[in-house]
């Protein structure tokens, strides 16, 4: 096990530097020029070119690429063009919304999308069944931000029982910081319930007809027990699979949720940070999200063993 780990981890270096050369070079062959926006409309294209000296910008891609590489591997991700602080300050702000944000969202998700999953499996066929799926696709159809919207209409402007946008950290007291995080929450995570409550249903009905479940229900065992002690357990693999496939989905939606609910996280960091052509900022974050799926994807991996004795390193 601890060999296979190792393994790994020694793979996400390729990875993590295929990335890293592959946000490089997207950010630099984009239009837009992190200078000429730092400069302003009244710029004259000698004080352009004097910002570009100023950050490096005139030296070729290939010395860019292997100053900012140098850089990383002593922990300095560069200061930001557009907020003039240090990346790593700025993703050190950030981080704490996010992660409340991505917390919670998979919280809800799990706790909604399994039983759900399990409940239409158990009814197949039925109005139960045909509500869950029909929630399904309507959840991988409206987008997230049409969610947004429509939750702060009603529940914000509307009813008036939840704050609009902003957030607030958990250093100002818990209850604060989670009920600002309800709608964001809900919107993020209408995607994830959808998919999880779908992979769930299939991988329940394909266990239910093992022998051994008419084994268990022929013991007299009551139908919760069978559901989640034996039909659930042995469905765990793909659900678990989807899960990590789902914190892919999650970093895409963290931006746009974000944005609208105007949330400080290292999503709005990094929609700003596209806009103002800032590529230290852009490059360290999308690496930080890159290295996070990964781990994701191999602790998925080590859970295999647990759910499934017969799975092994």
């Amino acid at each position: 096990m601890l060999a296979y780990i190792g393994k790994r981890l020694l793979a996400t270096i390729p990875v993590m530097a295929v990335v890293a050369v592959f946000v490089f070079a997207m950010l630099r062959l984009t239009p837009g020029d992190p200078a000429a926006i730092i400069a302003g409309a009244a710029a004259t294209s000698q004080d352009i070119a004097d910002i570009r000296t100023k950050l490096g910008l005139d030296r070729p891609i290939v010395s860019q690429f292997f100053v900012w590489i140098g850089r990383m591997f002593t922990g300095d991700f560069g200061e930001s063009f557009f907020f003039k602080k240090q990346v790593a300050e700025l993703i050190a702000g950030r981080i704490e919304p996010t992660l409340m944000l991505a917390t919670t969202t998979m919280i809800l998700s799990i706790a909604v999308a399994v039983p759900l999953g399990v409940l239409a499996a158990w009814k197949q066929g039925t109005w139960i069944d045909r509500i869950v799926m029909g929630f399904s696709v309507l959840g991988f159809s409206v987008p997230v931000f049409v969610i947004g919207y429509v939750l702060i209409f009603v529940f914000s402007i509307e009813l008036q029982w939840l704050p609009v946008q902003g957030y607030q950290p958990l250093s100002e007291g818990l209850w604060g910081c989670l009920v600002r995080l309800v709608l964001p929450s809900v919107t993020l995570s209408v995607i994830y319930i959808a998919l999880i409550a779908r992979i769930t249903r299939t991988s329940v009905l394909e266990v239910l007809g093992e022998d051994y479940i008419r084994t268990a229900r022929a013991k007299g065992l009551t139908n919760v027990v069978v559901l989640m002690r034996h039909a659930l357990r042995n469905a765990a693999v793909p659900i678990v699979t989807v899960i990590g496939i789902g914190i892919a989905l999650l970093i895409g939606g963290v931006v746009v949720t974000e944005s609208v609910f105007s949330i400080p996280g290292l999503g709005r960091l990094t929609v700003d940070a596209v806009l103002a052509r800032d590529y230290p900022t852009v490059q360290a974050v999308i690496l930080l999200f890159s290295l996070v799926y990964v781990l994701v994807n191999l602790l998925v991996d080590l859970l295999y063993t647990f759910l499934d004795p017969r799975i092994r390193y």
